[in-house]
């Protein structure tokens, strides 16, 4: 399903669609160039770039696609678009004063990567002041980062067991969630209004606590059972969710109150979510 939208930049629109399938927002070309160079014709604009990036290599721009949008004329026509990765590469190659702080931003963001690979604690040290700059409380946030402990050794047990990075980590992932919140992770993120936004930072509490343990109690399962191949790390990532699943009906059951709920970082009278 894609869903079509509207994205103001510097005050004018980009046209764009969300695609529900590869969960991913995908830009007008010619939309984001008239507003980046102020050209009378973004369309020939574009054509020539195109063919300069092409003749330079470029793969981002053979991998660009049409998708029918609608024009100013109402009509849908097929038009050029590009996904974030590949949007953010065509800015650095469009010579205009407007593209400037795109690219100065996206050379900070590089030099800081760089930096948190050499020393670690760094990335931690900024993703706690991000948090807390969105307004989350430090418990919230401290629980947010043991998560991430706790979700890395997972995924350390499943490389170990030869599981594949990607789908196969997703699968796994999805049969952990399902046992223990009773949503597929897209349907929890259906659930919370949610699309490209992380999943994770969109939990309360004690989400947080019960997905915990259901990624820890699936990492110790496997240490002791040493799953041999794919299916049998599937029954233990629903062994591991299930006992979470079971920990959050007995909560249910005492409190009267749905666990899983539709609180989001979004929305600010959501702020109960990060205390």
């Amino acid at each position: 399903m894609k869903e079509p939208s509207i994205q103001l930049f510097e005050q004018k629109n980009v046209r764009s669609l969300w695609d529900d399938e590869q969960e991913k927002w995908y830009f007008s070309i010619i939309d984001v160039i008239g507003i980046l160079t102020e050209s009378i014709d973004p369309n020939a604009y574009w054509r020539k770039l195109k063919q300069r990036l092409k003749e330079e290599g470029n793969e981002t721009v053979t991998n660009c696609h049409g998708l029918k949008m609608e024009a100013p004329d109402g009509k849908m026509r097929l038009t050029d678009v590009a996904d974030t990765e590949q949007l953010f590469r065509l800015i650095q190659s469009v010579p205009s004063k407007k593209a400037e702080p795109f690219k100065l931003w996206l050379a900070k963001v590089g030099r800081e990567r760089i930096d948190e690979i050499e020393d670690p604690e760094i990335g931690i040290d900024r993703l706690m002041e991000t948090y807390l700059k969105k307004g989350y409380s430090k418990e919230w946030i401290n629980q947010r980062l043991k998560s991430i402990e706790v979700r890395k050794e997972l995924t350390d047990e499943w490389e170990n067991r030869s599981v594949k990075k990607g789908q196969e980590f997703a699968i796994l992932t999805d049969e952990i969630t399902k046992a223990w919140s009773g949503f597929s992770v897209k349907q929890y993120k259906n659930h919370k209004s949610l699309k490209k936004e992380n999943l994770r930072d969109n939990r309360t509490n004690l989400e947080l606590v019960l997905n915990m343990l259901a990624e820890a109690t699936t990492t110790e399962i496997s240490k002791e059972k040493k799953p041999n191949n794919f299916n049998e790390n599937k029954k233990i990532a629903k062994q591991g969710g299930t006992i979470a699943g079971n920990a959050r009906k007995q909560i249910e059951a005492k409190t009267g109150k749905k666990i899983v709920s539709k609180l989001n970082a979004k929305n600010p009278s959501n702020k109960k979510l990060g205390k």
